[in-house]
């Protein structure tokens, strides 16, 4: 609509005054500052509105509420302008493909073009521009195509409003030049001599105050030019720059003269170093700045969070203390009326002998848990010590039925004679010694006497067997109580639960079978380093050490 060439120019002023109080516009202004990788469109829809907002107003006249329009309104148009450009420009540097390369450069081109628009309908917006830090960061770069952008847009700034530079204040004007006569120091590319030669030209034209501060405050430049930028394909530009240099100041040159710009054009390079690591930096320092205030308010929260809690449980504890003594009275008091006169001084002096006993049984109670616990660490340490020898006993007998034996010689074959020889001592020994005969009776009568030691050989290992079976029963039980009373816990924790534990026998026993059974789980589970004893045994076998290790013996009633 806006590009229409049907509409004549009254038709065209309508149609952004109704654009503007129907505040399309001011939206346009705000969705230009979101991030529109993520929206619909992407980058090239925000360069399109960056161009129809810098369209609709340019041409606008504002009859109502003027101050608004100028002053509030168009700053802010530029500003949101500038900041879209910087965003294209740091994605272009960052951008790896050439496709992407190229699109982003032309909506950087379309945004700078929008702000030439824009200032360009308006020209007090000129100082505006110069004087947003966003366009002294966008002009700040090492990036060939896009600072030939910028210079090109300083070029219309300075064309459009000729007396600009001298509206903006000493330090923006010298982050400025600064910058150019960086840019002819640091870089041999033509294309950006050529622009800054340009743009230093038309510094010089504009007003003698500003030859005097280049001649002054870059004394170094006129050398600077002869020796790099000469036969670069810029002569005739150049050489009028030289010419309003020298009539500034004569051409000769001593020795102090020299170092003077030498120190110059170091102190240029030096502040464009420093303006670019300040720059780099200051995301960073708003990025920590911003951590350490929600990490301090953070803190702050729950500082109040916990003294409030803290008041709240020294509250709940007095409330209890108080309701506690109150009942304690009362039942005081109960008591006392129901007991006779005569009887009261028997009835307190046995209430003080209960509490006197009462104290003591507690008393005992922890000093018997203290020992108990002081022990108990003992007890830990002498099984880790059994298991440490133990397990240096099994490596120790591994590494003595791992030594090797001296090889097995076969024995030299007999010759006949050998064997002849042999043979007749064998034979002269059966004559010696013959063999007794036994008549079928004694045979019999042996083997009877063989039946009776055996059976009773099998009856007394039987007995044996059970004995020691009753032994090891014991023992068990008595090692699942001693486990049941480690891991007990105190009297005022006790429940009926607890209780009932140690009542009956069923329930510690199935905990031990399962508490085994998990402990054989965890054996199968563990790595190399933990069964460095146990290397030549067979896989299904679990060792009675692993088991032992935790819950020594379990417990286990009836007969085999």
């Amino acid at each position: 609509i806006l590009n229409s060439p049907s509409l004549g120019c009254e038709g065209s002023k309508k149609i952004k005054q109704d654009i503007y109080d129907y505040g399309l516009t001011q939206y346009c202004l705000l969705v230009l500052r979101q991030d529109h990788s993520q929206l619909r469109g992407g980058w090239a829809t925000a360069a399109q509105l960056a161009e129809i907002v810098s369209h609709c107003c340019v041409g606008l006249e504002m009859k109502e509420d003027p101050e608004e329009f100028y002053k509030k309104f168009l700053p802010s148009a530029i500003d949101n302008l500038l900041v879209l450009g910087k965003r294209l420009q740091a994605r272009f540097i960052r951008a790896i493909k050439d496709k992407e390369k190229q699109d982003f450069l032309q909506w950087f081109q379309t945004v700078t073009d929008a702000i030439c628009w824009l200032f360009g309908g308006h020209i007090q917006l000129a100082v505006c521009v110069l004087q947003n830090d966003r366009f002294l960061q966008m002009l700040i770069t090492d990036d060939v195509e896009t600072a030939i952008i910028m210079m090109s847009v300083l070029h219309n700034i300075l064309r459009i409003n000729s007396s600009v530079l001298l509206q903006v204040d000493k330090e923006t004007l010298h982050s400025v030049l600064d910058e150019l006569v960086y840019k002819l120091s640091s870089t041999s590319n033509p294309v950006v001599g050529s622009a800054v030669t340009k743009l230093l030209l038309v510094v010089a034209k504009l007003c003698k105050q500003l030859v005097q501060l280049l001649t002054a405050r870059y004394k170094g430049l006129k050398g600077l030019l002869n020796e790099q930028w000469n036969g670069k394909g810029f002569d005739r530009e150049l050489n009028q720059l030289l010419d309003v240099l020298y009539l500034e100041q004569s051409s000769g040159k001593g020795e102090m003269q020299k170092q003077h710009q030498a120190a110059c054009i170091i102190q240029a390079m030096w502040r464009g170093y420093q303006t670019r690591k300040r720059l780099k930096k200051l995301p960073q320092a708003v990025t920590a700045l911003q951590r350490s205030f929600r990490a301090k308010r953070e803190q702050e929260l729950q500082h109040l969070t916990k003294q409030k809690e803290d008041e709240a449980l020294k509250l709940q504890m007095q409330l209890q203390r108080q309701r506690a003594m109150r009942l304690f009275h009362e039942r005081q008091l109960a008591l006392l009326e129901r007991v006779h006169a005569s009887q009261v001084d028997k009835y307190m002096e046995e209430m003080e002998e209960k509490s006197a006993l009462t104290i003591q049984r507690f008393w005992r109670g922890y000093r018997a848990r203290r020992i108990f616990h002081q022990q108990k660490q003992s007890l830990k340490e002498y099984k880790a010590a059994i298991i440490i020898q133990r397990a240096a006993c099994k490596f120790l007998e591994k590494r003595r039925r791992r030594r090797h034996l001296s090889p097995w010689k076969e024995p030299k074959g007999l010759t006949d004679e050998q064997r002849l020889a042999l043979q007749q001592k064998v034979d002269d020994y059966i004559k010696l010694h013959p063999a007794s005969q036994m008549s079928e009776e004694m045979s019999k009568e042996l083997h009877m006497q063989a039946q009776e030691k055996l059976a009773q050989f099998l009856l007394r290992s039987r007995l044996d067997q059970r004995a020691a079976q009753r032994r090891e029963t014991l023992l068990a039980q008595v090692n699942t109580d001693v486990e049941l009373l480690m891991n007990a816990p105190g009297l005022a924790e006790t429940t009926e639960k607890d209780v009932g534990v140690f009542l009956s026998r069923s329930v510690p026993v199935a905990t031990k079978a399962r508490q085994s059974h998990y402990t054989m789980l965890k054996y199968t589970r563990w790595p190399w380093w933990k069964k460095l004893g146990d290397e030549l045994m067979e896989d299904d076998a679990i060792p009675d050490d692993a088991l032992n290790t935790e819950l020594e013996t379990l417990f286990t009633g009836g007969r085999k």
